[in-house]
């Protein structure tokens, strides 16, 4: 029996011990995008102005480390409303505290596109985060982030060659 407490209270603590403080909230704003052409394309290339919002969790790891997931929806592509490109995407970031005000993170980001199917633009998406945070309050900060396609949007029978590039500024809200 005495074994037993003892192997209880043992993991107990281990849950104590190992368990993260964890905040939820919400962030949206403008979206500044344009794609990347590498190779020439019919349309003129102008910038995309929209928008995006979603949802994140920020798990501490330490008083200066996070894990920062989130689900958020975003509209990019460039002006043309052929390479407009709507995604559902998972951001995972490293986010490190600078300063009681200041945060920066990094991390992969995957897209699914949605609202357009078999217009010769592949349905998944990969990219790299950057991002900027400043705390306004407990609650409140603004930030700005930098999304960098690493892969080629067009279908590859079409030897269009193209990345996203994304420019986001916004507000959120942490509860």
């Amino acid at each position: 029996m005495k074994k037993i407490l003892l192997f209880t209270a043992l993991i107990g603590l281990s849950f104590q011990g190992f368990s993260q403080d964890v905040k939820y909230g919400i962030r949206g704003g403008l979206n500044i995008s344009n794609l990347d052409f590498s190779t020439p394309y019919a349309t003129e290339n102008k910038h995309r102005n929209s928008i995006y919002f979603g949802a994140f969790a920020n798990i501490s790891l330490s008083k200066t480390t996070a894990l920062v997931p989130g689900f958020e929806f975003s509209a990019e592509g460039a002006n043309d409303e052929s390479i407009h490109l709507d995604y559902l995407q998972v951001p995972v970031l490293l986010r490190f505290r600078l300063s009681e005000k200041f945060h920066v993170g990094a991390g992969p980001q995957a897209s699914l596109k949605i609202h357009k199917y078999e217009d010769g633009i592949k349905n998944f998406a990969y990219s790299g985060v950057a991002n900027l945070e400043y705390k306004i309050n407990l609650m409140l900060f603004a930030e700005l982030r930098y999304n960098y396609g690493f892969t080629n949007i067009f279908d590859d029978h079409l030897g269009v060659n193209a990345k996203n590039r994304t420019i986001q500024l916004g507000l959120g809200y942490k509860f």
